[in-house]
């Protein structure tokens, strides 16, 4: 696909500021398909270093609480600072996924790329943690690093070369996060499914000079990929 709108912002800051396969383009699949709206009040869980929070500011207008537990919130104020977004569009908060300091129905819409697969495992997490953070007729954008199938019975040697069997035990596949979020009252699924930005998004971290990065290569160079993608979760709260 063509990322018009991810293409303006300069590789290098890209690359200095990612912690992963490049997740602005993530987002910016999600939100071609299914866009933010002018002064929706957004909640970016996970957010890193704030890289889908200012796309979401600079492209779409949204009000973005960008929220993240291991990035300090004043080292993302100013790279925001710099960036000439101010506190009105863009707030920056330290929390846990589990702790989310907001008011219920809060939010229009949560979006959460690259790291829903790290806590939204537990079955009773949506509904307990998340959920209720959000409008009626709110969404979620959602995207996770996955498998095309299950392999955690068998875990391929090329995977092993970068990632324990612990760590690729946050990887799944479609049915697993369809099964995790059937037991979810009061949503509907809009899709679920693989993206298209797997490649693209894997080749701008790799191409990084970050320590993980540099890791990550053995196991894609040794063709890790054919078993990975990513999934795209989109939801509605009825």
């Amino acid at each position: 696909m063509n990322y018009i709108k991810s293409k303006k912002y300069d590789m290098a800051f890209i690359q200095q500021n990612i912690m992963g396969p490049n997740p602005m383009k993530l987002l910016e699949e999600l939100l071609q398909k299914y866009p933010l709206l002018p002064g929706e009040t957004v909640l970016d869980l996970g957010c890193g270093k704030g890289v889908t929070s200012l796309f979401a500011v600079k492209e779409y207008q949204a009000r973005v609480f960008a929220t993240d537990l291991w990035i300090s919130p004043t080292e993302n104020k100013q790279r925001f600072d710099a960036l000439g977004l101010t506190s009105q569009q863009i707030i920056p908060i330290k929390a846990e996924a589990h702790e989310l300091p907001y008011a219920n129905e809060f939010f229009d819409t949560v979006i959460c790329i690259d790291s829903y697969h790290y806590f939204g495992t537990d079955k009773e997490y949506l509904s307990q943690h998340l959920l209720p953070l959000i409008k009626h007729g709110g969404r979620l954008l959602i995207a996770v690093p996955g498998l095309k199938k299950d392999i955690h019975e068998n875990i391929p040697a090329e995977m092993l070369l970068s990632w324990s069997a612990e760590d690729i035990q946050t990887l799944h596949d479609a049915k697993f996060w369809r099964n995790i979020l059937s037991e979810t009252e009061g949503i509907e699924i809009i899709e679920l499914g693989e993206m298209q930005s797997f490649d693209e998004c894997w080749n701008d971290w790799l191409a990084c000079d970050n320590e993980y990065a540099v890791n990550d290569r053995k196991a894609l160079n040794a063709g890790a990929g054919k078993y990975m993608n990513f999934i795209a979760m989109i939801i509605c709260k009825q």
